[in-house]
C-alpha cells in the first residue's frame, strides 16, 4: 500500500511541475519583459513541490518496508 502512495506522490508532483512551467511558458509569451522574474519564481516553486514529493516518496516506501 506504500507503494501505491509513493506513485501516487510522484504522480501529483508530475503534473504540479507541468501546471507550473505551462502557467510560466504563457506568462512569459504574454509579458517577455518579466521572464526573468517568472522563470525564478517557477524554478523555487518547482524545487519545493520536488521536495514535498520525495519526502512522500521517503514516507510511502518506508511505510512498505516497515509493515
Amino acid at each position: 500500500m506504500g507503494a501505491i502512495g509513493a506513485g501516487i506522490a510522484v504522480l501529483g508532483a508530475g503534473l504540479g511541475i507541468g501546471l507550473i512551467g505551462k502557467g510560466a511558458t504563457e506568462s512569459i509569451a504574454r509579458q517577455p519583459e518579466a521572464a526573468g522574474k517568472v522563470q525564478t519564481a517557477m524554478i523555487i516553486a518547482a524545487a519545493l513541490i520536488e521536495g514535498a514529493a520525495l519526502f512522500g516518496v521517503v514516507v510511502g516506501l518506508l511505510a512498505t518496508i516497515g509493515g
